[in-house]
């Protein structure tokens, strides 16, 4: 197996968790990640949320480009707030996301162990 090879990411052919959820931090987090002011929007004096998401009947992050269960990419992926990190392929939110579209559920995602050679 060749060094270069890059395990296959699901996550950008489906799109659905942001797209579902409402993506809700402590309001200082999307400053402190650089996130662009037009991206969030303030829930209270505590907590804002990614534009977008706001909206419980039709739910879209502001950040996601493409279509979901099709190929997506989230366009402040490295600035992307703690929200996001937690959802992971295949487990219980990843999966109540993809049913609302009619995708199949994922099995749950092993984590990568490091190895010693």
């Amino acid at each position: 197996m060749s060094s270069t090879t890059t395990a296959y990411n699901p996550c950008l052919d489906c799109g659905a968790c942001c797209a579902h959820f409402r993506v809700s931090f402590y309001w200082s987090e999307a400053e402190t990640n650089g996130l662009p002011p037009s991206l969030t929007e303030q829930i209270n004096p505590f907590f804002a949320c990614m534009a977008g998401t706001n909206n419980p009947a039709t739910p879209r992050c502001a950040a996601l480009s493409g279509d979901v269960g099709k190929q997506v990419a989230c366009t402040v992926y490295l600035q992307r707030p703690s929200a996001c990190k937690e959802v992971e392929a295949g487990d219980d939110k990843c999966n109540c996301a993809r049913s609302r579209y009619g995708l199949e559920p994922l099995p749950r995602q092993e984590k990568e162990a490091s190895s010693v050679a």
